[in-house]
């Protein structure tokens, strides 16, 4: 793993946010000078994070994923596919820090009426199924266009009956879902399935494993709604 190259890369992601602000502070903002020494120092922090965390990702995340696919998949049971899959997909869901963001701000706005836990157990239980649904579909070969047509006509579907404040957040709930924690092992798990079966160079079945991911959330919070009303 090369340090220097991990570092650079997220300099080079930090640097145009942090220029536009600096712009802005100097044209048009001009925010408090103890705002802007905090972003400064925050930006500074984010970086040093970054870099940190792009390193665990090489180190440990990215391998682990992969043996751990393999070794599912290695097993040929599908109870245990399926088991291991929801396991990993919700626990995953509860660490992603984005879930942990939207859900207090869904509390905050709508005052206590979508509790934080119930939303975050909602969108972990759709990431869970999905993920099943992603070792599942490898080990079966199922097509994937299959489980994502079928999954958006869900959507559709359920969207029809769901409050309007909860299509915005179910919709949310699919992106936040693609966060740090939780792309890294999604992917990786996806790359040792296939490896596990013997199918290495095999791009179809290897990705398309964050679409689906994110497909989980967007219905389970359409259902949350749906049982609000």
């Amino acid at each position: 793993m090369n340090f220097k190259e991990t570092a650079m890369e997220v300099i080079y992601a930090i640097i145009p946010i942090v220029a536009i602000v600096i712009l802005l502070q100097l044209t048009i903002g001009r925010l408090p000078m103890e705002v802007f020494t905090r972003f400064l120092g925050g930006a500074v922090l984010i970086v040093i994070g970054l870099i940190l965390f792009f390193i665990g990702v090489k180190i440990g995340f990215l391998p682990m994923g992969e043996m751990l696919g393999a070794a599912i998949v290695a097993r040929g049971k599908l109870w245990l596919i399926l088991t291991l899959g929801f396991v990993i997909g919700f626990v995953l869901t509860i660490a992603e820090p984005d879930v942990q963001v939207l859900a207090m701000q869904v509390a905050q706005v709508s005052e206590g009426a979508i509790p934080k836990n119930l939303l975050i157990a909602f969108v972990a239980l759709g990431v869970a199924i999905f993920v099943s649904l992603a070792l599942l579909r490898v080990s079966l070969n199922i097509p994937l266009i299959y489980l994502l047509t079928g999954g958006y006509l869900l959507t559709f579907a359920l969207a029809a009956f769901t409050p309007p404040q909860f299509l915005a957040v179910a919709f949310d709930a699919g992106g936040v879902t693609t966060g740090p924690m939780t792309v890294p092992v999604i992917l990786a798990l996806g790359v040792g399935a296939v490896a596990g079966l013997g199918k290495r160079s095999s791009t179809q079945d290897s990705f398309g494993w964050i679409g689906l991911a994110s497909l989980g959330p967007i219905l389970a919070v359409l259902l949350l709604g749906v049982m609000f009303q």
